[in-house]
């Protein structure tokens, strides 16, 4: 394995000379451990949490933040791995310390946790870095992972994957997101198992309560139905104005873009032919005459949901939808695209008729229909899921802390 982790390591040097993210994952984890020795006070306590991007982040997020409000005396070091993880939340202030992972090389491990001397160590999601973990373990450092979901395909459970499993009877105590986990893990005698689902059902409550007031967004909103599209690509967008033009405008339509470059945004304004106005350039006035409001900005997308009687979270057509949960919470239906597989609350949203899954326009016109129509009924049924499955962050940390 220490052959395979240098040829990989490697192997992201290589492509930084050809790719952005690979240099910047490159360049980051060059300056970590100077980063972190300029950084780290001498003698305090550090707990420390990884997550590879913004995703494992947001389920580890709540956790964090119990600590801080409960423990304030106790520091945080987080790493990420990704670099649109840390380039998102490197001024996170949940944290005392925000850094790139150090390649996991035995001398960089040794290195980092000299330095930092954790604890506690707190993985999330699918973080299983094997030289880590073995030399926590060396150092009685107890480990955990958090918002696990584990599979028979995985490596860990395959006939070859022994040398991978051993990453798994590192952690002092794993927290997994459904029983299928659990059963899985106790056939390899692994029991310091707790089913308590997702981190990230509490996260998404407490952003509901905390949630802005945007009046520009309630005044185009008010008394119309309103399709709130979220993080869209162009193929979601191209049914979402087909959409509301085949229905004469008869609802208004929220759009907010993953992407905001002024190239996008243009080709997105010519589909609309004036039928819009955009949110930085809204007023009072002008957007009483549009029935398009094109969101051109970032960090409001979570508020703005609040607004809608249904949401469509783009990303199912790409790689993978976005979090339906940020719309679930406030009571309406979600629509999303068909590659949702790898995302258990988008299959337990179906399966209690809060959430649903277009895979063509046919589908998707007749879907968001229904989804207008019903709206109250659906909206009613994904709200409840997300109620409903709050508590992960009570159970991760009266076991880590106590």
């Amino acid at each position: 394995m220490g052959i395979l982790t240098s040829m990989y390591f490697g192997s992201v040097r290589l492509a930084a000379l050809f790719n952005k993210k690979a240099r910047m994952l490159s360049c980051g984890e060059k300056q970590a451990l100077n980063n972190i020795a300029s950084r780290i006070e001498s003698g305090e306590r550090y707990i420390w949490f990884h997550a590879a991007s913004v995703g494992e982040f947001e389920q580890g997020r709540p956790i964090m933040e119990r600590i801080k409000q409960e423990h304030p005396q106790c520091k945080i070091i987080l790493t990420f791995f990704s670099p649109s993880g840390y380039e998102l939340r490197k001024n996170y202030a949940g944290a005392d310390i925000v850094s790139y992972l150090p390649f996991a090389t035995r001398k960089k491990v040794r290195k980092f946790l000299d330095l930092v001397n954790p604890v506690k160590a707190v993985f999330i999601k699918y973080e299983f870095w094997p030289n880590y973990l073995k030399e926590l373990k060396r150092r009685q450092v107890p480990t955990y992972i958090i918002a696990a979901i584990f599979r028979k395909n995985q490596i860990f459970f395959k006939w070859y994957g022994a040398a991978y499993r051993k990453c798994l009877y590192a952690f002092e105590h794993l927290f997994v997101q459904d029983e299928e986990s659990r059963k899985l893990l106790a056939k390899y005698k692994i029991n310091e198992v707790t089913v308590c689902g997702d981190p990230r059902f509490d996260r998404v409550c407490a952003i509901a309560h905390e949630a802005k007031n945007l009046p520009i967004i309630e005044q185009f909103t008010y008394g119309a139905p309103t399709l709130i599209a979220g993080s869209t690509w162009p193929v979601d967008e191209d049914m979402l104005i087909r959409y509301v033009k085949e229905n004469n405008y008869a609802c208004k339509l929220v759009l907010v873009p993953h992407e905001t470059d002024k190239r996008h945004l243009h080709h997105i304004y010519q589909a609309l032919r004036g039928r819009y106005v955009c949110y930085t350039e809204a007023t009072p006035r002008n957007v009483e005459m549009a029935n398009c409001l094109v969101v051109d900005t970032v960090g409001i997308l979570s508020s703005i949901y609040r607004y809608g009687t249904v949401a469509y979270v783009g990303g199912g057509f790409g790689v993978g939808i976005h979090n339906t949960l940020e719309a679930a919470v406030y009571g309406m239906p979600v629509v999303f695209g068909p590659n949702y597989d790898k995302f258990r609350e988008a299959k337990q949203l179906i399966e209690c008729k809060g959430g649903f899954s277009v895979k063509n326009y046919k589908t998707f016109k007749k879907t968001l229909d229904d989804a207008f129509e019903h709206s109250k009924e659906y909206g009613e049924n994904a709200q409840n899921y997300v109620q409903g499955n709050r508590g992960a962050t009570d159970v991760i940390y009266n076991k880590i802390m106590n």
